[in-house]
């Protein structure tokens, strides 16, 4: 059974930074994308970021473009996403999911881990 474990999640400020990390089994870290995607109660799962694993292809929600960066850690079959200017609307559960073929649509992820929640207070 695959498994993708997030750490880092917790409780910030506005305008403060968090750094989320996810570990995969090597064999799916060296040959699948790898994604954020965050959950409130009242939404669906919705895409947040995603790297290939070539590092040709890497994508950005609209509502967190320039604030957040994701990034792989190939030495240690991780990948990160670093957090800035953090608002009380980024507040969600946060899951690492990792795709064989690139994709931002949910139902194309293979893997997913637990989640990890954000909350972000004003």
């Amino acid at each position: 059974q695959v498994q993708l474990v997030e750490s880092g999640g917790g409780l910030v400020q506005a305008g403060g930074s968090l750094r989320l990390s996810c570990e995969a089994p090597g064999h799916i870290f060296r040959t699948y994308a790898m994604a954020w995607f965050r959950q409130t109660p009242d939404k669906e799962r919705e895409f947040v970021a995603e790297h290939s694993w070539t590092g040709m292809s890497i994508d950005y929600a609209s509502t967190v473009k320039g604030r957040f960066t994701i990034s792989r850690d190939n030495a240690n079959n991780m990948v990160h996403l670093q957090m800035n200017s953090l608002k009380p609307e980024d507040t969600a559960v946060y899951y690492c999911a990792a795709a064989l073929h690139y994709t931002t649509d949910v139902d194309g992820m293979e893997y997913w881990g637990k989640g990890t929640l954000v909350t972000v207070s004003s």
